[in-house]
């Protein structure tokens, strides 16, 4: 038997050829493998390749599609629905409140359904997560197209119930300051954002589901001191969803480049800090770890 990717043969020089998807081509590989059954290491094996193969199965992704859309409307109804909820009952809601409660619902998110997608919400992470290794690139748009929709529907919930303009819900450069300081401050914030994320998500720190909250923790320390100049946005998805239903694109600009030049520049750092990426604990935490579950007959 000859085992290579995208291909599987089987049977004697007679018989016919069998060609596999890649991901089935690794399920074989998982089950045709010689690991040893006993020992923490050999389980441990055995359990990484078992998520590999639960991820590269097409019939998955829209589990994975479904969390990334999921998630990211719960984050653009907490972010988005703190400004505009400040605007129809002012004096209720303080600034602090504002800034803090995205990073609280990002942290609950990655805690509740991280393990099915990576829990990304963001452009920006997934196009990080990709440059790194860890992540691939064919599923990028389908994860950006997702999140958009996330975004918007939360933005048509809050604007549908709250009724005051999306507009309140999103992120302009301050009055007084130009596109470009808001430019680079989005930049260096979202540089500093995936850093955490990526760097919790790497074999070295090995902190696993922990990193929530180290995640959580910077996006609500960034808006602390940070939110005046841009709003701290650090998110192309958090700002278009209000922006659109709201019909002001002001600036938009900023809210693209920032982000994603400040997403590029985490992934370089990484490769200084930890060399190339593609491991398998980042791979993990990038992609989700996620298991289905069959029920057997004679099984509680």
């Amino acid at each position: 038997m000859v085992l290579a990717l995208g291909f599987y043969h089987r049977g004697s020089s007679g018989e016919g050829r069998e060609e596999l998807e890649p991901w089935e081509v690794l399920s074989r590989m998982a089950t045709e493998q010689e690991l040893p059954t006993q020992g923490p290491l050999a389980r441990y094996e055995q359990n990484l390749i078992d998520r590999i193969n639960d991820f590269n199965d097409p019939r998955q992704e829209w589990r994975r599609l479904f969390s990334e859309f999921l998630g990211t409307f719960f984050l653009v109804l907490v972010a988005a629905g703190g400004g505009m909820m400040s605007h129809a009952f002012p004096g209720e809601i303080s600034r602090a409140a504002e800034v803090v409660a995205p990073g609280m619902i990002v942290m609950a998110i990655i805690l509740f359904m991280g393990k099915v997608s990576g829990a990304h919400l963001n452009p920006a992470v997934s196009i990080a997560f990709a440059l790194r290794h860890d992540f691939p690139w064919r599923r990028v748009p389908g994860y950006i197209t997702v999140q958009l929709v996330g975004a918007i529907a939360a933005a048509l919930f809050l604007h549908a119930v709250i009724n005051v303009s999306a507009v309140y819900g999103s992120n302009y450069p301050a009055a007084g300051y130009s596109d470009m300081a808001a430019f680079w401050m989005e930049l260096i914030l979202t540089a500093g954002l995936v850093s955490v994320i990526l760097g919790t998500a790497s074999g070295a720190q090995n902190v696993g589901i922990i990193g929530a909250f180290g995640i959580g923790s910077y996006i609500a320390l960034a808006g602390l001191w940070a939110s005046p100049i841009s709003g701290v946005s650090m998110n192309p998805a958090r700002t278009f969803g209000p922006d659109l239903v709201g019909s002001s694109f002001t600036g938009y600009w900023v809210y693209v480049a920032g982000p994603l030049a400040g997403a590029v520049l985490a992934a370089l750092i990484a490769f200084v800090l930890r060399g190339r990426g593609g491991g398998k604990t980042g791979s993990g935490a990038a992609q989700g770890d996620l298991f289905t579950e069959i029920y057997q007959s004679g099984q509680s």
